[in-house]
């Protein structure tokens, strides 16, 4: 027991830096304040942020290519699909580390309550006294609940975390769906505004590319409203405008960068 208590101190001691106590607590507002309490990832939500990410960072540095090589169909080309693959798998990499870290430490936390449960369970019975009396039971049959659910360590651990550290551990996100989904929602959203140079090498693709990039923008502005509670049309004119604020910039470096490369070849 002595070595179990010493291993959780030493484990909380990354979140509070104070010896691992167990108060009693008086209401349901105090269960749970000394657990860091997040939401778990979902694939969805990485597939839309990741199309628009590939949107906005593929099309700004396709237009940068633009302005840079004064419209050189290839290099643009060759740019805009290393910039799609790269990106990719970055954004995967970089969702995978993240879902895969978040994963890690509520799974932590709920290791930690499994350790009260086992060393503390007449704290963690009050606990589940007083969520059942938060819920509409009266507190002799709360408390009676509280007792009976306690002799089932596995169910008592299952109700704490959910409704002390707001975890269900049966729904953690997997960190191979949200790579996945980030991955090739990237491919997606970069591959939009690549599309025209793919199919041709007209001077006119370079129009029909900005012209599919921002109603790409504009449309994945209005559907990532459904995630942020705006309103859609002030979504899709916020997107729009920040991505085709990214592409001009680019296309201004790339281009101040061409002509001062065009001066200096000139400079005898």
């Amino acid at each position: 027991m002595t070595i179990l208590a010493a291993t959780k101190v030493r484990g909380l001691s990354i979140y509070t830096n104070q010896l691992l106590t167990h108060d009693r607590h008086k209401s349901i507002h105090e269960i749970g304040k000394r657990h860091h309490k997040t939401d778990t990832s979902n694939n969805l939500r990485a597939a839309v942020f990741g199309a628009n990410d590939g949107l906005v960072s593929n099309s700004a540095l396709i237009f940068g290519m633009m302005g840079a090589v004064s419209g050189n169909h290839d290099i643009i080309l060759i740019s805009g699909v290393s910039g799609l693959l790269s990106g990719a798998f970055s954004m995967a990499t970089g969702e995978y580390i993240s879902v895969r870290t978040q994963r890690e430490m509520f799974e932590y936390q709920i290791g930690l309550e499994a350790e009260e449960l086992k060393l503390y369970p007449e704290e963690e019975a009050e606990e589940l006294a007083l969520i059942f009396n938060a819920r509409g039971l009266d507190m002799p049959e709360a408390t009676k609940a509280a007792q009976k659910l306690i002799q089932d360590p596995e169910r008592a651990l299952d109700t704490l975390a959910k409704e002390e550290l707001g975890i269900d551990p049966d729904k953690l996100a997997s960190p191979w769906h949200a790579a996945f989904f980030s991955f090739f929602s990237f491919v997606i959203g970069a591959f939009l505004p690549l599309l025209p140079l793919i199919v041709s090498n007209s001077p006119e693709v370079f129009k029909w590319s900005a012209t599919i990039t921002a109603l790409s923008l504009f449309s994945m502005g209005a559907f990532t409203s459904l995630f942020t509670g705006k309103g859609a049309l002030r979504g899709a004119f916020r997107m729009l405008l920040i991505g085709l604020g990214a592409s001009f910039i680019t296309y201004l470096v790339g281009s101040t960068f061409n002509d001062w490369f065009m001066l200096s070849s000139n400079v005898p």
